[in-house]
């Protein structure tokens, strides 16, 4: 081996170590034999033949090759993309599909809450921030109900890791998911999706794109989906309660159209909505075996005993405006964007029916279950009124040289009221009581930002940039409960914040990059006021500030048939925001902890294997700690309410009675490890393509509040799925199934209760035909 090779070797040891799991011999084997005139008659198809598209994202605001941009990037498109969404999957299914990323919900399919290294908020109120940015079609969506919009017509999904405080601005310290829906194009094409599955549902998918003229094009695409409800009240005791559970229809279309006058202008307009309605997330009252996050003996999916009323509604309608003008040196644009939803959930909190401890007597003689249920709690929660309002103007160089720019101005507006309510479980009809809170927030920022990328030389690129962010929002809550009430209580905050990112990529071959990276981010203060007429205050936690460090390699293997990225990385977060609940009622506290630290690695592999063969593979390793010795919570109030069915702490008592020190646990709902796999096989049968298609997930375990209890700390979990398929002429027929072994575990839980646990997702299996015209 000549001096050349080694090098290439050496450098290439991590990558072949990966790949050595794959059986790449059938690609050897194809190079290997291929006889010399056979080689020179095709040599311009075998150049290209089984080698991995070129991606191309837009995570710096332009669009590049992924191996070219200096950050940990992952992406989901196309046949992968379309298996993680069979059987009407919502937005949850990202969570451990691509490294260090984790999506859950307390409410079901409309409350997303996403995690990226770590990083994320536990908190269930309707104000609650996140340090995950989501940007749709180039609009941040800052409001949770937005975020879980249903995914259709999507042509990428990428995910940046790490600080993003310069190009996407505020609240986004643990990194940013943008989705990209495909957009208008001059030809006439479209394609219509039928699928069914078990608990009766039913699917619908379609897109039409048509061009108007030679200058105007429209595409419309929606969704439909609709599925039965799968768990029946089986409470033995006569109430009004809801009868039966977890059915939902949701129906969404997205209608856009492309003005391109000239090839130096374009606008893109588009138009968006969705209504949902169904049930709220049930929340199961002791389902855990005291000691253990084990399921209780006997436990039974489709029975939910209860006297309480559960509904869900949400309906969104936004609309963006994106103008593009390219000058001789210059481009402009302007994202003008705003969105409004209405949000309606009410659920039975306590998980159970009847009363036995705080209730008097008469009530408690009627009994309870599943077992102690201490005291009765039927709420809702609604946002009756939100806007949001945002506009970016922004210029970017495209002259050739070795020095390129972007700079821009960036405004945000938003408006919220929350409405909190309390009900009478014991009356016929279930009542509203006279607990009624609200909370009113509005939100103003703007920012100016700057980016800017030098080509030092022919291997060694820079880049850097800079953002100016100033934050104002003025907060009121109140309580009104005849005949006292209380408040209103008013917070106003006004936060300035500069962040930074400066990296390189050094070329170390035409198929190896180098890259490393320094960045900051920011997260704006957070104010809540779910007031509960027990020494009413809302509660205040100060902006988060995050620096993080990156290094990594993004290189090409074997003629492009694979690729890897793999990088390590390393954050401390001061003031870090945290959500403690109240231990004993169902309230949410805001705080900050001095700081949280992490260090961990990702890796991403694809390859082409050959023989009809391809896989990918992902890992994370994600090292969260809470580093504060002064900071406690409460933990979970079931201990006092009823010692046999309460939960165990194990974290050092905190000084006062009913509290934990949180100082060195980990965050929480973030696992520590994950991997993910999928491998797709496909081959000719007759006139069409007949392909396999498997996708699997682990997460190691996680704690689902800041202190520890064995009780509330999720069980490891490998979930799997897999979608056969036929494809011919015009036409697709597939059969799916998600979660195939059916694994049953808690994903989280209420603890100012009783053992109160919320489930995964049960197995779903179906069938889809699709045909594109």
């Amino acid at each position: 081996m000549n001096k050349k090779n080694s090098v290439f070797a050496a450098r290439t040891l991590i990558a072949l170590a990966v790949a050595s799991a794959f059986p790449l011999h059938g690609a050897y084997a194809a190079e290997g034999t291929e006889a010399a005139d056979q080689a020179a008659a095709s040599s311009a198809d075998s150049a290209t033949k089984g080698q991995l598209e070129t991606v191309i994202v837009t995570a710096q605001r332009r669009a590049e090759n992924i191996k070219d941009v200096p950050m940990s990037i992952a992406t989901l498109k196309g046949d992968k993309l379309d298996v993680l969404t069979s059987g009407a999957a919502d937005i949850r299914f990202l969570a451990g599909r691509s490294p260090s990323v984790n999506v859950e919900s307390d409410y079901g399919r409309t409350f997303p809450r996403f995690y990226i290294r770590g990083l994320g908020n536990t908190d269930f109120d309707l104000n609650a921030s996140q340090p995950v940015g989501l940007v749709m079609d180039d609009i941040v969506q800052e409001n949770a109900m937005l975020k879980g919009f249903p995914v259709f017509d999507v042509d990428q999904v990428e995910v940046l890791r790490g600080p993003q405080g310069t190009l996407f601005g505020r609240n986004s310290p643990a990194g940013v998911i943008k989705f990209d829906s495909a957009k208008p194009v001059f030809k006439q094409e479209g394609y219509l999706t039928l699928g069914i599955g078990n608990y009766s549902s039913k699917t619908g998918e379609g897109m039409f794109n048509i061009p108007v003229s030679d200058t105007v094009a429209l595409r419309f695409s929606g969704t439909t989906q609709h599925r039965d409800n799968r768990v029946h009240n089986t409470n033995p005791t006569p109430n009004t309660g809801t009868k039966d559970f977890e059915g939902y229809g949701d129906n969404a279309f997205r209608l856009q159209a492309l003005v391109q006058p000239n090839k130096d202008m374009s606008a893109l307009f588009n138009y968006h909505e969705r209504a949902y309605h169904g049930s709220a997330t049930l929340f199961r009252a002791n389902i855990i075996k005291k000691g253990t996050n084990d399921l209780v003996p006997g436990f039974d999916y489709a029975s939910y005993p209860t006297d309480g009323q559960n509904t869900q509604r949400l309906s969104t309608k936004g609309g963006s405006i994106r103008l593009k003008y390219n000058m001789d040196d210059i481009t402009l644009h302007s994202i003008t964007g705003y969105e409004k939803l209405y949000f309606y959930s009410r659920g039975d909190v306590d998980g159970g029916y009847g009363c036995t401890l705080f209730c008097g007597p008469a009530t408690a003689a009627k009994g309870s279950g599943p077992g102690v249920i201490p005291f009765p709690v039927e709420t809702a929660d609604l946002l009756p009124n939100h806007k949001q309002f945002s506009q970016e103007l922004r210029a970017e160089s495209n002259y050739k040289g070795p020095l390129q720019w972007i700079g821009g101005l960036f405004f945000f507006n938003e408006n919220i009221q929350i409405d909190s309510i309390s009900f009478d479980s014991f009356t016929a009809g279930n009542p509203q009581n006279a607990a009624y809170a609200r909370q009113f927030q509005k939100s103003d920022s703007w920012a100016a930002f700057g980016s800017l990328n030098y080509t030092v030389s022919d291997q060694f690129k820079v880049r850097g940039g800079l953002r100016y962010t100033s934050d104002k929002k003025d907060f009121s809550a109140l309580r009104v409960e005849p005949p006292k009430s209380s408040g209103p209580f008013n917070l106003n905050s006004t936060s300035h914040n500069v962040s930074w990112d400066l990296s390189g990529t050094y070329e170390l071959d035409k198929t190896t990059n180098l890259f490393a990276r320094v960045a900051t981010g920011y997260r704006a203060p957070s104010m809540q006021g779910r007031l509960n007429g027990l020494g009413d205050k809302p509660s205040f936690a100060n902006a988060e500030k995050a620096l993080s460090y990156e290094a990594g390699i993004k290189q090409d293997l074997f003629g492009k048939r694979a690729r890897l990225s793999a990088s390590v990385f390393q954050y401390t977060v001061k003031d870090k925001q945290l959500t403690a609940g109240s231990g004993a009622i169902n309230m949410n506290q805001l705080i900050n902890a001095d700081k949280v630290t992490a260090q961990g690695l990702e890796v991403d592999f694809q390859a082409n294997l050959g023989d009809g063969f391809s896989a990918t593979l992902g890992g994370s390793y994600n090292d969260t700690e809470i580093k504060d010795k002064n900071l406690f919570v409460q933990y979970c109030g079931n201990v006092n309410n009823n010692a046999s069915s309460g939960c165990t702490p194990t974290n050092a008592a905190g000084p006062f009675a009913g509290t934990s020190k949180i100082d060195g646990n980990p965050l929480p709902r973030a696992p520590k490890t994950q991997l993910n796999f999928t491998l797709k096989y496909s081959t000719d049968v007759g006139n069409g393509e007949l392909y396999a298609y498997t996708d699997w997930t682990y997460r190691s375990s996680y704690n689902f509040f800041l202190y520890e209890a064995p009780e509330y700390k999720a069980k490891s979990l490998v979930e799997g799925g897999a979608r056969v398929g036929y494809k011919w002429s015009n036409y697709e027929v597939a059969a799916f199934a998600r979660n195939i072994t059916d694994k049953r575990v808690l994903i989280g839980a209420i603890d100012f209760d009783n053992l109160t646990g919320m489930l995964n997702e049960p197995r779903t299996i179906g069938a889809s035909f699709k045909v594109n015209f």
